[in-house]
């Protein structure tokens, strides 16, 4: 069963009200949306929302018992519309899980990983147009090599872009297996701890899917939908995540900007937030050994304020 990384961090960051109404923006395998219901009780609810059918099958499965569970198949960026449409104008608090699921891992045929040769899918919505195949046969050279450089920090990244070009040239790149090869040939030397793809499958994966579009929507749309004194709880799994989280919600809690003519004044994004959890909380070592993928979280929070 789907273990929810740094549960008791997020709940405790949440401050879950009983009664209260909270979105979860990455639904997944239903984890952390089961600890929030419990907590909420009967008069409580929770709009669960995930691109994935899939994992929306299987959420649906753990959360039946609980009646103000309302689950819908959508985009988290687009988390205002689809509260209003299950008659919610706002929420006491949001929670977003950034990232692949360790369930789209674990499926080879997704084709999300390089552990098992499959085809070369990546879609977290299997109704999006373009799968990473079509990315990685389709994106110019030099464009391929940016997505690289930009998404998955690959410093061999226009080496990498240049070994894809020639090789899809003769044929089409179509399965993980194949990619992975190839990656690994462009990169040369000895294989360290981490395989040498894993920038290239995660910088092709967030492409795909738009995940940082989605993030800095996302991020816009919880706060919005937050009540007064509601909070946003966002987990991050790498670096690029962390920074947008960091600087979007930051432009929020706003700073002081000294005036030339003397004296301060204060200067914030609407609507006003305040930080709960600003230095990101991590797994403890417990956690790692129980979850190993809670090695990389990053958890912040913040309230939103008048």
């Amino acid at each position: 069963m789907h273990a929810p990384v740094l549960l008791e961090e997020v709940l405790e960051g949440l401050a879950i009200t009983p009664g209260g109404t909270y979105v979860d923006g990455t639904l997944g395998g239903g984890g952390h949306a089961e600890a929030i219901l419990e907590r909420v009780g009967p008069e409580g609810r929770l709009l669960g929302i995930d691109r994935d059918p899939a994992a929306l099958a299987l959420a649906r499965e753990r959360l039946v018992r609980f009646p103000g569970a309302i689950l819908v198949r959508g985009a988290y960026a687009d988390m205002i519309s689809l509260a209003r449409q299950n008659g919610i104008d706002s929420a006491d608090g949001v929670l977003l899980d950034i990232g692949v699921s360790s369930m789209q891992l674990d499926t080879s045929e997704r084709g999300f990983s390089f552990q098992r040769d499959a085809a070369l899918d990546m879609r977290m919505d299997p109704d999006l147009p373009r799968t990473a195949a079509d990315w990685v046969n389709e994106t110019p050279e030099s464009d391929l090599a940016d997505v690289l450089w930009r998404y998955g920090e690959e410093r061999a990244s226009r080496r990498i872009a240049r070994f894809i070009a020639k090789a899809r040239a003769r044929a089409p790149i179509r399965t993980t297996g194949a990619l992975a090869e190839l990656v690994a040939r462009a990169k040369g030397g000895a294989r360290g701890r981490i395989h040498p793809a894993t920038q290239t499958f995660q910088a092709l994966r967030i492409a795909v899917n738009d995940e940082l579009g989605q993030l800095e929507r996302g991020l816009e749309s919880a706060l919005l939908l937050l009540k007064t004194g509601g909070r946003l709880a966002v987990i991050s799994f790498h670096s690029l995540e962390d920074r947008i989280v960091k600087r979007r919600l930051s432009e929020h809690v706003g700073r002081r900007e000294s005036l030339e003519a003397g004296g301060e004044r204060w200067i914030a994004t609407s609507p006003r937030a305040r930080w709960v959890v600003k230095s990101p909380r991590m797994a403890g070592e417990d956690e790692v050994k129980r979850n190993p993928r809670a090695r990389s979280a990053r958890l912040r929070v913040v309230e939103r304020i008048d």
